[in-house]
């Protein structure tokens, strides 16, 4: 008999494995809904569908292994990188889901209240905080919505050699900056970015990626510590607001 692997356990999600299906959990009921809906929508791979109940997602296990973990090198090929980064092309050209995603405002205020949380606990040196916020700022300007992700870690993104078998994990899925899936992708793995933007294809602002590396490590820092992960862990959210100063 097949043993029940704990993927990941926390107060509002968790995800089991029993051989070759993974049975998710969800506390927020909305947000289980829109991950059936956005692999649904979305123009790349992604796992199999095998029921969806209120609250419950069973899909199967995709082939192949995660591009990368943060904090730690990655394994894959140069070109596993670029076609990760074509499929994330393909996804923005895709079109937009049918329900929207954080604006400017919304991320403005996040970012002054998870600011003040790191420095009034002191869980960063102010300075590092400072210096970080004003490089996040650069993030906060219009942009057109397209079809994101919006958590598209390294760990989300399967390869088997240098294709991309699947991508997982899409309760975060919505219209969004196209910037924050590329940032999101390659943070902590800056020597990769490159690669993405070769499959890519377009170019970017390079300044407004930097902006979102920093973004994305000062709003998860707070959740990540309260349900039990370690942002300090080398190569983790902490290493990456230092690289910035």
């Amino acid at each position: 008999m097949d043993e029940v692997e704990v993927v990941v356990a926390h107060s509002e999600r968790a995800t089991l494995r029993v051989g070759d299906v993974f049975l998710k959990v969800d506390a927020d009921r909305a947000r289980m809904d829109v991950e059936a809906a956005a692999m649904a929508l979305a123009p790349v791979p992604t796992p199999e569908v095998l029921w969806h109940k209120p609250s419950v997602l069973a899909i199967a296990a995709l082939p192949g292994r995660a591009l990368g973990r943060l904090g730690e090198p990655s394994a894959a090929s140069p070109a596993a990188w670029a076609a990760a980064g074509a499929a994330v092309r393909r996804l923005h050209d895709a079109p937009l889901p049918p329900w929207s995603g954080r604006g400017v405002d919304e991320l403005a205020a996040d970012l002054d209240r998870e600011c003040a949380w790191l420095v009034t606990n002191a869980v960063l040196p102010a300075d590092l905080v400072t210096r970080n916020r004003r490089v996040a700022e650069a993030a906060l300007r219009p942009w057109t919505p397209v079809f994101t992700h919006g958590d598209l870690q390294t760990g989300h993104v399967f390869v088997d050699g240098d294709e991309v078998t699947g991508i997982i994990d899409w309760s975060e899925a919505s219209r969004g900056d196209a910037l924050f899936d590329l940032a999101v992708l390659t943070l902590g793995h800056e020597e990769h970015l490159g690669d993405v933007l070769a499959g890519y294809g377009t170019a970017v602002d390079l300044d407004v990626i930097r902006a979102w590396w920093s973004m994305r490590s000062l709003l998860a820092s707070r959740w990540l510590v309260e349900h039990g992960f370690d942002p300090s862990a080398p190569g983790c959210e902490f290493d990456v607001l230092r690289a910035r100063m």
